[in-house]
């Protein structure tokens, strides 16, 4: 965007922010929580309703795709996506974002009514202002900016909102996979830009490339058929919760160190490059120990940073079918699941993952010479994801980010998974961008989760250049550079 462009742009949006302000307290009075559909699915649909006004307004064009897996025993919400077609020609990029919220009530502890957006100290409270209608709907503001400025979107944009993200994303993935297909709404996008995670720290942005994976085990012992009186039988029989603890024992160290042989020799050696990246976060690592109320593992950024991102872990979770209620029950449950899960990175993959971990739990299980029963199983597997911070999609935020902050983000991996990431990734083959507009405080699925007015503001102005600096990537469209995968037949020709 030309500098002249830029300033009248920078200036509608501050002119405008009480407008944005207002919509954002509409969006948030709807209590649009997926996570209790029998109460709210009615709400869900609201807002995905409202969403859909607002871009038929600025003069998009709207699908509301029936949710693929819903029914009517089991009705869910509709996947909504919009597009802003300026010329086939110019290069796509696909907006995702997510309009459903987690439950919120004033019962939870918070200071206001969750579902009427208050704004204290520059600060809107409310359930869904950060996570995620404030970013998600930014793009429509955006759009219309540029239609009062008389400003040419530089790129077409698609959008692709969903109303299930809180509770699994039911049917998006399905949805994903069928418009990637040859002719349908995915298959001609070139970039993908989502705004649903949040900044390392609390004044400076950053753009994200690595998230990790995940395998979660159920880890059962049984020893009777049903609870048994400690005081009769205790001493007389071996007791599953005693074989459970020490094989759960057996899985990570007090210093987290994963003790399953083997987890580790596929994890990707760090390179100087990467360290790189690293060397130049903001971070302060006794200001982090102060902000969330621990101790840690390490004492320097690079390795603090590094266990928390790029590295697996190993964390017990809780024991299922043990007494865990006020008060004391001598009781000898018959039957105890353990809950584990690991933190999978490059180059892990959950399957031989899972191989590792079953055949450690056997081996040590065998150890304890007990005749009770034993099984262990993952229930959940996802591989990591890691992009390239040069790609062209990451340098154009970058760019964008600089523009309107007047410094370059950081660059930052996450803890945990984005599902929907990988998923765009792999369904069409183009790369996907993390870029957060909220703070690290802003306490997301928590009491008091509030946006920041500065982030709402600059997020605009970001993702506003970010568009532009899109439009100056040169080359063709790289979807049109998209190889079609070879059939079994080709893949048997030699040559």
């Amino acid at each position: 965007m030309e500098e002249k462009l830029q300033e009248k742009f920078f200036a509608y949006v501050d002119e405008k922010t009480p407008l944005y302000i207002e919509r954002l307290g509409e969006a948030v009075a709807i209590p649009s929580i997926s996570a209790q559909l029998d109460e709210h699915l009615g709400d869900v649909v609201k807002m995905i309703e409202w969403t859909k006004g607002h871009i038929q307004r600025l003069g998009g064009s709207v699908t509301v795709l029936p949710n693929p897996v819903g029914s009517d025993e089991r009705p869910l919400p509709p996947i909504l996506l919009g597009e802003f077609l300026v010329d086939p020609k110019l290069k796509t990029v696909c907006v995702y974002g997510h309009l459903d919220v987690q439950p919120a009530a004033i019962e939870d502890g918070w200071d206001t009514d969750p579902f009427v957006m208050t704004e204290k100290d520059g600060k809107l409270f409310g359930r869904g202002s950060t996570d995620d209608k404030g970013p998600a709907l930014s793009w429509l503001w955006i759009i219309e900016a540029h239609q009062a400025l008389g400003i040419d979107l530089p790129v077409n944009v698609k959008i692709l909102y969903e109303g299930m993200e809180e509770y699994g994303s039911d049917g998006l993935f399905e949805t994903i996979a069928d418009e990637a297909k040859e002719g349908k709404f995915l298959n001609d996008v070139d970039f993908f830009c989502i705004s649903d995670n949040y900044w390392l720290g609390k004044t400076k942005p950053c753009v994200t490339y690595g998230l990790r994976g995940l395998a979660y085990f159920e880890l059962s012992v049984q020893c009777c058929e049903q609870d048994l009186h400690s005081g009769v039988l205790g001493g007389a029989v071996h007791e599953g919760m005693t074989d459970l603890v020490k094989l759960m024992s057996t899985l990570v160290g007090s210093d987290g160190k994963i003790l399953v042989e083997g987890v580790m020799d596929t994890v990707k050696p760090v390179t100087k490059e990467e360290e790189a990246l690293y060397e130049t976060i903001e971070f302060d690592v006794e200001e982090f120990k102060e902000e969330q109320k621990v101790n840690v593992l390490q004492n320097d950024k690079m390795s603090l940073l590094m266990a928390r991102w790029r590295y697996p872990t190993l964390s017990l979770h809780g024991i299922e079918g043990a007494f865990a209620g006020k008060g004391a029950k001598t009781v000898i449950p018959a039957k105890c699941i353990g809950k584990f899960s690991m933190r999978l990175v490059p180059d892990q993959d959950p399957k031989e993952i899972e191989k590792l971990v079953v055949a450690h739990v056997e081996k040590e299980f065998a150890k304890l010479n007990t005749p009770n029963k034993m099984s262990c199983r993952m229930i959940h597997g996802a591989k990591s994801w890691l992009s390239n911070p040069k790609h062209p999609n990451y340098e154009a935020a970058a760019k964008a980010i600089e523009k309107v902050y007047g410094v370059p983000p950081d660059y930052s991996r996450e803890g945990g998974s984005i599902p929907i990431t990988p998923a765009l990734e792999e369904a069409t083959g183009m790369n996907v961008l993390l870029l957060p507009i909220g703070a690290s405080d802003d306490m997301a699925h928590s009491q008091n989760e509030k946006y920041n007015i500065t982030n709402l503001v600059k997020g605009i102005k970001v993702l506003g250049l970010y568009l532009h600096e899109l439009g100056q990537i040169k080359g063709p469209k790289p979807s049109s550079c998209r190889c079609a995968p070879l059939t079994e037949a080709e893949l048997m020709i030699p040559g």
